[in-house]
């Protein structure tokens, strides 16, 4: 089992890579091969769902509002990622078919009730979009419009329905290129009056050739992040970054190596002459440094849970620099997401339950159990709140009982069994803590310390550089996940991400070193709170983002917001917590290491 989690781990890699790729892009090597049609062919034309355009969790199903809607509606069949990005995909109410031009036709005439008017006119009031996909290509459209900029006198504001849909769709050849929808000024039904109205939905359609070939019919979409004004902010986050690590690096190679060099010297030179009473400063405390922290199992199992999430963050950034999450790529994140989460927890057991056993803990059966809750756990009760609040709201973004009881499966069948093959790997490795100080019986008393040198403001310290370096990229982040806007420079992102990983590996190491220099040798959680602490200022972007950059509102839309980005936010704790300890780890060894210790 050692041999497995060891020598093979890059076979396990690839594994991983290979089948996410296979989850995340097979509908989309299918539907490559049949993107070519002849005149007259039925093109696939699927209705996605409507909702508030600020508010990107808040959507519904389509035929949730009054359109015409067939007698059997036909959904189409979904995989894991479409659902979980609240897709509900049925055939639209359009027949649109290759190169065909359609002249204004009717789908039905429609008689609103006064209560079905209503339901569209908050719907127009509160800018509802909807969503559909020809041919894979998506479509937004607005249901109406309104001629007051304030929403709440509805009795003094204009409400138009859009009742006439025009499709312009550019081809080249065989294959469809774009499609988008233009509104027919004339063709809509005033909804400002609470009574019955009669609607007759039409549309037409219109093909046009074009020269843009059809691997390149995507790119429009990502042109917004490519923009040169774009471009330079994102160029700019990451000059930004790269000050923020040389001012580091200088630091640690001016001062704190200057520092640990007078020590060196210091130390060896009176290495005879003087007493261990009259020692002082981080050699004082040699015989403490090294023992093992308060709350092994926990701390164990945060870092276990902490190295699963960095693997997971790798292998995502890893698929999507080969371009696998390309725009609209309808679930690709989400499934990528789930099957390399079930797939790494082996990295949780392993490290969790190998450290466990370093720092001489003995339950190992709590310590996978804590281990394998520590962030599903907190994640699995904020799911359940929030979508029971989606089944209030009945919303798509609320998850079926069959998707549900799939992602039980999953963690049932995969993430279970791997966790625990990974604990008893890191159990039957015996692994031996490598400590370059003998460990003294009783531990010293720590020294009264000054505020700015306690837990919550070297949490502070720790936090704001780390932020500081990515805050700028994290508004394009925000934009994407929570509005509108397609991100798809990864490969800028990735290297946001490299430095902020080795900013928060450099302020951690030297805040451990004032701490112990302080003669606190505390250090162990200390140095994993500090490196974790940028996800408590990026919650704090969360808020600042909400009501200052966005238009978000509404119960729904809140509780989905905060309670998800909480969740991530204890993720990015716990990851960077993992690097901030591990680089101080490393740190301390080589100090101690290099200093002779009784």
């Amino acid at each position: 089992m050692f041999r497995f989690m060891g020598k093979s781990t890059a076979s396990l890699v690839g594994a991983i890579v290979i089948l996410c790729c296979c989850c995340s892009i097979s509908h989309v090597t299918c539907d490559a091969s049949d993107h070519r049609y002849k005149e007259g062919d039925s093109v696939p034309f699927y209705a996605n769902k409507v909702g508030p355009f600020h508010n990107p969790s808040e959507t519904y199903r389509y035929f949730d509002l009054p359109f015409c809607s067939p007698a059997n509606v036909e959904e189409k069949k979904e995989d894991l990622g479409e659902v979980l990005n609240g897709d509900r995909l049925v055939v639209a109410p359009y027949k649109l078919d290759f190169l065909i031009d359609t002249e204004p036709e009717s789908i039905c005439k429609k008689r609103l009730t006064r209560k079905e008017v209503a339901q569209l006119r908050v719907a127009v009031l509160k800018d509802y979009f909807f969503t559909m996909y020809y041919d894979d290509l998506p479509i937004w459209g607005f249901l109406g419009k309104f001629d007051s900029e304030d929403q709440d006198e509805t009795t003094a504001t204009k409400v138009y329905l859009f009742n006439h849909l025009h499709f312009e769709i550019l081809y080249n050849k065989d294959r469809i290129i774009d499609v988008f929808i233009r509104n027919d000024p004339k063709g809509v039904v005033d909804l400002t009056e609470d009574r019955e109205v009669d609607v007759d939905f039409t549309y037409s359609a219109k093909w046009t050739p074009t020269d843009i070939t059809f691997d390149k019919r995507l790119e429009k979409y990502s042109q917004t992040s490519l923009l040169f004004s774009h471009m330079e902010i994102h160029w700019f986050s990451i000059f930004n970054s790269c000050v923020i690590v040389l001012l580091l690096t200088g630091f640690l190679a001016t001062i704190l190596m200057h520092v640990l060099k007078n020590d060196f010297v210091k130390f060896t030179h009176d290495e005879e002459a003087v007493d261990d009473d009259e020692e002082s400063g981080w050699k004082y405390i040699h015989g403490d440094v090294f023992r093992y922290p308060r709350y092994k199992s926990l701390f164990a199992a945060a870092l276990g849970t902490g190295s699963q999430l960095f693997t997971l963050a790798i292998l995502i950034f890893m698929l999507a620099l080969v371009g696998v999450f390309y725009p609209y790529n309808r679930g690709a994140m989400f499934t990528a997401l789930v099957v390399i989460y079930a797939l790494t927890s082996g990295v949780a057991g392993y490290t969790a339950a190998s450290f466990y056993y370093m720092i001489e803990g003995r339950n190992w059966v709590r310590n996978l159990i804590l281990t394998g809750t520590l962030f599903s756990g907190p994640l699995f009760l904020t799911f359940c709140f929030l979508n029971t609040v989606a089944l209030a709201y009945n919303s798509t973004a609320a998850l079926p009982f069959g998707t549900i009881v799939v992602i039980f499966l999953i963690w049932t069948l995969v993430t279970s069994p791997l966790l625990v093959l990974g604990g008893i790997a890191g159990k039957n490795s015996r692994p031996e803590f490598q400590a370059p100080c003998r460990t003294t019986k009783y531990p010293r008393e720590i020294p009264q310390l000054p505020w700015y040198r306690r837990t919550l403001a070297q949490m502070a310290m720790a936090g704001f550089l780390p932020f500081s370096a990515i805050y700028i990229e994290l508004y394009y982040i925000f934009a994407s996940v929570w509005g509108h806007q397609i991100y798809t420079v990864y490969s800028i992102l990735f290297i946001v991400f490299i430095i902020l990983l080795i900013v928060t590996a450099f302020i951690t190491v030297a805040l451990t070193y004032f701490q112990l220099a302080a003669e606190d040798h505390q250090w162990w959680w200390r140095s994993f709170l500090c490196g974790g602490s940028t996800g408590l200022f990026i919650y704090w972007y969360c808020m600042f983002f909400y009501n200052a950059r966005s238009d978000m509102y509404g119960f729904m839309q809140t509780s989905f917001f905060f309670g998800y980005m909480a969740c991530i936010c204890y993720g990015f704790f716990l990851m960077l917590g993992t690097v901030g300890f591990r680089a101080s780890l490393i740190f301390v060894r080589h100090m101690y290491r290099s200093i002779k210790c009784e």
